[in-house]
């Protein structure tokens, strides 16, 4: 039996937990671009000049990475053709810009993209269920998937990549094993977390054992800045989308 006074008290918990909880950027991580290119780089401590952009869709995070960085080279991984159609309009004539039509994951192959409709932000390589919002997921097409280590081996072979961004709904736990060494030339990583996970079950806790042991630090993207994350706690397992940023501790000048 509900007693309505403490189902009152109840709701007003419940939106002060939100609230709380967003202003340490837990479900703060829709439509917040230019905040999170603006912590990588606050991390990062320098402007970057080499960048690569993991589930590009159609640009516009590595738009707002070039706005302030005009020169900088970006490698730009995505699965999608129609997505890959658009980039290739929107950056035409660039020429430190590389466009690759593939997936990344922790092994090479063929798989299916599957999303609510061509082109979606919310195109991933697992079949979503989210009913509940009244979305329905459908196979989109199938794609090539790559390991960023051979990418890495191939053109950029010794090089220090500064920013590395990853939002691939859900695989980016399976991407990041993909660096395998490579992983140690990479300053800064940002990656999301959020209900995708729920379907691919991957945790927080899976990215927190992951990074400690390649060497990073890890923080988590806020309204007002980073909060830094300096040890690992079950109340960190939430699936409300949020970004967070991996930082290199070794020296890599």
């Amino acid at each position: 039996m509900r007693i309505p006074a403490l189902g009152i008290l109840y709701e007003i918990f419940a939106k002060l937990e939100r609230r709380l909880g967003f202003l340490c950027g837990k479900g703060y991580g829709t439509a917040t671009i230019a905040q999170e290119v603006r912590m990588a780089s606050f991390l990062l401590g320098r402007s970057p000049r080499l960048a690569v952009d993991i589930g590009g869709n159609i640009g516009d995070y590595s738009a707002e990475l070039l706005r302030s960085n005009p020169e900088l080279e970006l490698h730009i991984f995505e699965p999608s053709t129609r997505n890959i159609k658009i980039m290739s309009e929107r950056f035409a004539g660039g020429s430190r810009i590389k466009l690759q039509k593939s997936a990344l994951s922790d092994s090479v192959g063929r798989m299916t993209l599957f999303a609510d409709r061509d082109g979606s932000g919310l195109g991933s390589l697992t079949d979503r269920k989210l009913y509940h919002l009244d979305i329905r997921f459908e196979p989109m097409e199938q794609v090539e998937v790559r390991r960023f280590e051979d990418h890495y081996n191939t053109f950029l072979a010794g090089r220090i990549i500064d920013i590395v961004k990853i939002d691939v709904e859900g695989h980016e736990l399976m991407v990041l094993h993909g660096f395998g060494e490579s992983i140690s030339k990479i300053r800064v990583i940002q990656f999301e977390l959020g209900g995708a996970n729920i379907d691919t079950k991957v945790f927080f806790r899976d990215f927190w054992r992951f990074f400690e042991k390649a060497g990073f630090s890890l923080y988590r993207i806020t309204p007002l800045g980073v909060m830094r994350i300096d040890r690992y706690h079950e109340s960190e397992e939430f699936f409300t989308i949020a970004n967070f940023i991996a930082v290199n501790k070794n020296s890599l000048d």
